[in-house]
């Protein structure tokens, strides 16, 4: 009457491929890590070669008029392409990345892309003041996905995390050509207080492949050529770098910590209004305010600085405000360039802020170095782009290996580079523009509750046939193994439990005519392979049970989870090298 379920755990191949896991990660992994690097570099170059080399090109060779209303077209277009070929998906894109990561069960669907790409590139390239790294780390972030999915039975279901965090990084190491940065951010982005970094080398390795293919296509010109090591911008007279950090540049960095740490955290409020804004209001009010807003500025843009200065991601307004410009042309730039921003999101357009942050922040470092009549060096731009971009996303790091990868990695501005960074993050708080992240990496003992039931599963288990008499329940379980709670299995399938106390109920003298089938528990929880230890934890409290019978998603019983095994799970994670 006594019987163990079918396929068991080979324990010598478990501690085989948890040490595995424990001294290295899986070849297999890392190849998938090249491979979704390689195709998110093909897919980003086509997406900017389509948005600067042919669509802003055209743009900014038309009529005034023209310019002023494009903007309105592009996010007017972006909403049909969103609603359409990205079958009704949101204008959400580094968001996307960084709320899928916190989810159990990452999914960024494949057919959404081509919508998303394509609303991003009206969006931008008919002069929505937003960045390419969006619709790029989406596209990573969802061939990540993709290429586990296809890998299928090669890879581990939790290693979908993984590889959703290399596509993220190795989109952004394409668009921006920084395969650092974009390991930075794929690690910082999804934590305001904290990285993640379990998917370092896949990010790296991801990153590397898709800089290297990218550049390949492409080129490697700098996505920021005035600040690269070598150009007029960087360069003295006699042709020496202008690189050089004196005692009121430390002065300097402290003053754009604080004013971009302040101006960082209101463009973040800003930009969570914005995007509430588009859940409140239906779509053609925010088209035709945004758009016509869009075009204002454009027409002001025109009239102050003979450029369309608000059009675009930004790489103009920097250029044009680090040539000497007057301290009112200045401050008007960046009001301009926020107002830019704000309403192009407003309107539903579809593009990233990286850019755009960094774009304000070399205008607030143009700004404070005039206040301080040190505009005739290139330092404090560069200081205000990574004094804003890492208050704005909550990454310093990123900020700084930003800087350093779009300078040529000139050494001496990460001293003060860092300062600035460090001080914004300060006087940011929590504000971010990214509205999925959390605050930090949960806890040891928050840690334990995200883990996969199989952390505590037993599946060597002896259960009893629902055609046993409660007699032969109580002498095999009850006497002989002191169990007072038994799953009940017919074939593989479960049952239910049976239970000592509903047994104790019972006439004595019936015990063996009556089945455990008659009088087994059929109404208890049942936990599936899918769920975490939360899950069970929950279940069990809520059901005030102590045992927790565990299924797969055919109703085969597995195994069962005890609570004793839930107050052990430190010791056990030790005895498996977890």
């Amino acid at each position: 009457m006594l019987k163990r379920p079918r396929g068991g755990v080979d324990k010598v191949g478990v501690k085989k491929y948890l040490s595995s896991i424990v001294h290295g990660h899986d070849i297999r992994l890392l190849a998938a890590s090249v491979a979704t690097g390689v195709l998110v570099a093909f897919v980003v170059s086509i997406f900017q070669a389509l948005t600067e080399e042919v669509a802003l090109e055209w743009l900014f060779d038309q009529a005034l008029l023209v310019v002023m209303f494009a903007p309105a077209v592009g996010v007017g277009a972006a909403y049909i392409l969103l609603r359409y070929a990205g079958r009704g998906t949101s204008s959400s894109t580094s968001d996307e990345f960084v709320r899928t990561f916190h989810e159990r069960q990452p999914r960024l669907p494949i057919s959404e892309v081509p919508g998303k790409l394509l609303a991003g590139a009206t969006t931008i390239g008919l002069g929505g003041a937003l960045g390419l790294e969006g619709p790029s780390i989406y596209s990573g972030s969802s061939l990540g996905l993709w290429v586990h999915k296809r890998s299928g039975r090669w890879l581990r279901r939790d290693e979908a995390q993984i590889l959703l965090t290399a596509g993220a990084a190795a989109g952004v190491a394409a668009v921006f050509k920084a395969p650092a940065t974009g390991v930075m951010f794929a690690m910082e982005a999804p934590y305001r207080d904290d990285v993640t970094p379990h998917a370092l080398l896949p990010s790296l390795i991801a990153s590397a492949a898709s800089y290297a293919t990218f550049v390949s296509l492409v080129g490697t010109e700098p996505v920021i050529p005035f600040f690269a090591e070598g150009s007029s911008f960087v360069t003295n007279e006699s042709g020496a770098s202008a690189f050089g950090v004196r005692a009121v540049d430390l002065l300097g960095a402290l003053l754009l910590g604080i004013a971009a740490g302040l101006g960082g955290r209101g463009f973040a409020w800003l930009v969570r209004r914005a995007k509430q804004a588009t859940h409140e209001t239906s779509a053609l009010p925010r088209l035709a305010i945004g758009g016509l807003s869009l075009a204002l500025l454009t027409m002001t843009a025109q009239i102050a600085f003979d450029a369309p200065l608000t059009l675009g991601p930004g790489t103009e307004a920097m250029s044009w405000v680090v040539q000497g410009r007057g301290l009112g042309l200045i401050a008007l730039l960046l009001g301009l360039r926020v107002a830019a921003t704000i309403s192009t999101i407003y309107a539903g357009g579809v593009g990233g802020l990286f850019i755009p942050l960094s774009a304000q922040g070399v205008v607030l470092g143009q700004l404070v170095g005039t206040l301080l009549g040190q505009d005739d060096t290139p330092l404090y731009p560069i200081l205000g782009l990574a004094a804003f971009l890492g208050a704005g996303y909550r990454a310093p790091i990123t900020a700084v290996m930003f800087v350093a990868e779009t300078t040529g990695g000139v050494g001496s501005l990460v001293v003060p580079a860092l300062v600035a960074a460090a001080v914004s993050q300060v006087v940011a708080g929590p504000s971010s523009v990214a509205g999925y992240q959390v605050s930090q990496r949960l806890g040891h003992l928050e840690r334990r509750f995200t883990l996969p039931i199989s952390s505590i599963l037993t599946t060597d288990v002896l259960t009893v046939p629902p055609d046993a008499t409660v007699s032969e329940f109580v002498y095999f379980h009850v006497l002989g193994r002191r169990e007072r709670i038994v799953p009940v299995v017919s074939g593989d399938h479960y049952e239910g439990m049976a239970l000592l106390a509903d047994i104790s109920e019972l006439d004595r003298d019936s015990w063996e005519e009556i089945t455990v089938g008659e009088c087994m528990a059929r109404d208890l929880p049942v936990a599936n392979t899918t769920w975490t230890l939360r899950d069970a934890v929950s279940a069990m409290e809520e059901a005030g049970v102590e045992v927790l019978a565990v299924v797969d998603g055919d109703g085969t019983f597995v195994g069962i989870v005890n609570e004793i095994d839930i107050l052990k799970l430190d010791e056990i994670l030790d005895e498996t090298g977890g």
